[in-house]
């Protein structure tokens, strides 16, 4: 195998290109332009870690990855956040329910205590990482927890309150909207026709049907506050977490079109209150993931983890691959069915690389692919169209192999299907070259588990074969499907 090496020498010509993002905000597409020149600071919602994320969740990951690449590639620095919601993140909206890190804990049986709560979210953020590793997403540079920063909360309410932005009930703290000139706008939601389409209200004390929680009593669990014990609200997190790494202004704040309408009006309306200033000017949202023509939505249980695409035999890049297939403001319908078609696509992208280009070595990226590939990707993140490019490069024989190698390194910068991992590793491709584990020295009772899981598997009974994973994780031991074979690992004595 030859060394890996990649050319760099073409971010000059990025930076020659505009860029466009459409801004949420303004409902157009606009030209980017950062507080700071070359110096960009985004922000992206992130899980809230009391379950393991489900596959149209990781959209949001896969988004927000893209809009890094294409940043570095058109030579701008980036300091990126994505905050982990350990707390404060209640089942509604509309500041009813519980906290669904306490919901978490009477599901796993634990105690209703801080600590029980962090053993919780340790588990299901270290899944998240582990989710963002197999999709090939960088790690964020940083990745604040909530319950790490209530004191920023409190003072942030304490700042609402003073310049009476916010009030006091007997189960908390509210924003009132009626004080923030423009609430709504993010989205042009039209908050009179909210009022005319609300219930009931639950919270007889709240001022107006749009005031929401800044902060919730709660007598049993929580941090003490001027206000009672109790958590802060989903939405003052956020605010708190983004201003303490990025300031006062940021450039980029990303979430799915969930948030548009409530969470990030909500972030909007308590940062510039609170500071006099815009708080993000470009807001960025990708569209839903859909499964049978319904969202993916853990109450309706209708959703799909990331391990359980590799339980079927999918490569978590072919995820990726799916996704970058359709454009982020897209709404996508999946299907096992298209994205066999997307691990094939992929596979033989990979398996080109390695058998044709792998033995080359030299070459500069092409500059009559590398421009309109930039224009694409710097179109707002045209992703199938830059796909198309790399198909067409693949099949041009009027492009030297050394040249096509280069190109497809280049390319993989801003795509991260895995091309450049090819490189380094010499590896044949996805799920191509696993070494498949031994079984027979596991005891009985395990070997019987696996032997029924891969039943399972070959009989296509899906929910057995997650029940008989989830049994042998109860038991100690991690299993990871190859087209080898079952490979186990023991993960605690």
């Amino acid at each position: 195998m030859l060394p890996f090496v990649m050319n760099t020498t073409e971010k000059s010509s990025a930076a020659k290109l505009p860029l466009f993002f459409y801004n949420t905000l303004t409902r157009k597409k606009e030209i980017f332009e950062p507080v700071h020149n070359d110096y960009v600071r985004m922000y992206n919602c992130g899980p809230t870690v009391y379950d393991y994320a489900h596959i149209g969740n990781l959209r949001s990951y896969v988004f927000s990855d893209i809009i890094r690449r294409v940043l570095l590639i058109n030579g701008y620095k980036v300091m990126q956040v994505v905050n982990v919601t350990d707390v404060g993140h209640l089942t509604s909206d509309a500041d009813e329910g519980e906290d669904k890190m306490t919901l978490a804990l009477k599901r796993e049986g634990k105690p209703l205590t801080l600590e029980a709560m962090k053993e919780v979210a340790d588990t299901f953020t270290e899944a998240f990482l582990e989710d963002l590793t197999a999709l090939n997403i960088k790690h964020p540079s940083a990745l604040p927890r909530a319950s790490e920063h209530v004191d920023a909360d409190i003072a942030l309410i304490e700042t609402l309150m003073q310049k009476e932005y916010a009030y006091q009930t007997s189960d908390g703290v509210y924003y009132d909207t009626t004080r923030f000139d423009g609430y709504g706008k993010l989205g042009g939601i039209d908050t009179e026709a909210l009022k005319e389409g609300a219930r009931v209200e639950m919270n007889a004390e709240k001022r107006h049907h749009t005031d929401f929680a800044l902060w919730k009593r709660n007598d049993t669990i929580g941090w003490e506050s001027p206000w009672g014990r109790g958590f802060p609200g989903w939405h003052i997190e956020c605010s708190a977490m983004a201003m303490e790494y990025l300031g006062k202004e940021i450039d980029i704040h990303t979430g799915g079109i969930d948030h548009i309408g409530t969470h990030h009006n909500n972030e909007i309306a308590q940062s510039e209150a609170a500071t006099g200033k815009q708080f993000a000017r470009y807001w960025m949202h990708h569209a839903h993931i859909m499964v049978e023509g319904t969202k993916f939505s853990k109450s309706l249980q209708n959703t799909i983890k990331l391990r359980q695409l590799v339980d079927h035999g999918f490569a978590p890049l072919a995820y990726r691959y799916w996704l970058l297939a359709g454009h982020y403001r897209t709404q996508m319908n999946f299907s096992f069915h298209a994205l066999e078609g997307a691990q094939t696509a992929l596979r033989r992208l990979h398996r080109f690389f390695v058998e044709h280009l792998s033995q080359v070595a030299g070459g500069t990226v092409n500059a009559s692919y590398n421009e309109p590939f930039l224009r694409v990707m710097n179109d707002d993140l045209d992703t199938p169209k830059a796909l198309a490019l790399v198909w067409d490069l693949v099949k041009d024989e009027e492009v030297q192999p050394a040249d096509k190698r280069a190109t497809l390194l280049h390319f993989d910068r801003v795509l991260g299907i895995g091309i450049i991992e090819l490189a380094r590793s010499g590896s044949k491709g996805i799920q191509l070259d696993v070494d498949s584990q031994d079984i027979t020295e596991l005891p009985e009772s395990i070997r019987m588990l696996v032997e029924d899981r891969e039943a399972a598997r070959t009989e296509k009974d899906w929910a057995r074969a997650d029940t008989l994973r989830n049994d042998l994780e109860k038991h100690g031991y991690a299993v990871e499907d190859t087209e080898d074979g079952p490979r186990i690992t023991r993960i605690r004595d």
